[in-house]
């Protein structure tokens, strides 16, 4: 399966992040998705995530997960 733009761009995010404490790092992530990134494109992350996208940093699943539930 080939990885969508959305779980690219959201990986990398998180790579630029993961220096920090795992909750802070979840927070810089969430903060940046939320500020920077189109409803539309945060929508489509979030379908990765819950088809189990396997390609998704386990660090954007949690922001998905904490934005969604």
């Amino acid at each position: 399966m080939a990885v969508t733009t959305q779980v690219r761009l959201a990986n990398e995010i998180a790579a630029q992040f993961r220096h920090l404490a795992h909750d802070a790092a979840v927070d810089a992530i969430g903060s940046h998705l939320c500020s920077f990134w189109e409803p539309r494109m945060r929508s489509q992350l979030a379908e990765a995530v819950a088809g189990n996208d396997p390609d998704v940093d386990p660090l954007v699943v949690e922001v998905i997960r904490r934005v969604t539930t």
